[in-house]
């Protein structure tokens, strides 16, 4: 079995060393030639490839049976591009390889603004600025070129947190600030782990379709800064609540459709 991950960096980097340990023929992408020698670490190949090269894309993917999408826009790159433009390049390609499973990285954000409601992936996307309506295109851009023969799932992801990302290397810039609002807006996260397992659970189970990828603990804003800065000794955050919440949404998001599949998540919680 070969698969192919296009943006291969903080989660990509981990969904390439499971897959090679399972025995899988891996293929990371990159846009920086400086990562090549580091992701030969996790790969049995790398090539330097934007997702607008459909030439470039078309070669390496010709052959593939398994897609992993998780691109990510650096600083300064255009969004547009990066996300929409790699979908609408792979819709172009996708018929002339042998992909048979196109898994996609994207996010919760895409719901827009609930006012802390629970909603699950049959909820509508009404995204609550330009970057989540990017998003949005580039999940139907991908959904359609679901074939009977090509299964494409779209995994929502919250928040990310895992080694190197900590909750308290996260919040320490925020540590003895003081943040506008009440805190009480729904804070959706996942562990790296599990969306690395999730996303092999896709793969081995053949799912497709939306599935939300959160952890069970959903707290308040509020609530889990608090909590990480008595945790870690960080100078505590104070709340002007007479200033308006600076977020753009205020939503808590189910992951009941994919514990339904049988998946079980490593890390339900924020700590043991």
């Amino acid at each position: 079995m070969k698969a192919a991950i296009i943006g291969c960096g903080y989660v990509g980097s981990c969904v390439a060393q499971r897959w090679r340990a399972q025995g899988l023929a891996v293929l990371a992408t990159t846009t920086r030639t400086e990562r090549v020698s580091e992701l030969m670490n996790v790969a049995d190949q790398v090539e330097v490839v934007r997702g607008t090269d459909a030439e470039q894309l078309r070669s390496l993917l010709s052959d593939r049976q398994i897609v992993l999408l998780c691109v990510g826009s650096k600083r300064g790159a255009n969004y547009a591009d990066t996300y929409l433009g790699t979908a609408k390049t792979l819709a172009q390609v996708l018929p002339s390889t042998t992909v048979q499973q196109l898994i996609y990285t994207s996010t919760y954000s895409v719901y827009g603004q609930h006012h802390g409601a629970w909603v699950t992936e049959d909820a509508p996307a009404v995204p609550a600025t330009d970057n989540g309506r990017i998003i949005v295109a580039t999940e139907q851009t991908l959904l359609e070129t679901m074939t009977p023969q090509r299964q494409i799932c779209i995994l929502r992801l919250g928040g990310i947190y895992g080694p190197g990302r900590t909750l308290e290397k996260i919040y320490s810039r925020a540590a003895g600030a003081t943040r506008p609002g009440k805190g009480n807006e729904g804070s959706n996260w996942v562990h790296l782990h599990d969306i690395v397992g999730a996303i092999d659970w896709v793969r081995q189970h053949r799912l497709s379709g939306l599935y939300n990828l959160v952890q069970d603990e959903i707290l308040t804003v509020r609530e889990l800064i608090d909590t990480v800065c008595q945790r870690y000794h960080l100078d505590p955050v104070q709340w002007d609540e007479t200033q308006p919440s600076d977020r753009p949404y205020n939503i808590r998001v189910s992951n009941a459709k994919l514990k339904g599949t049988g998946y079980q998540f490593v890390h339900p919680t924020f700590w043991p």
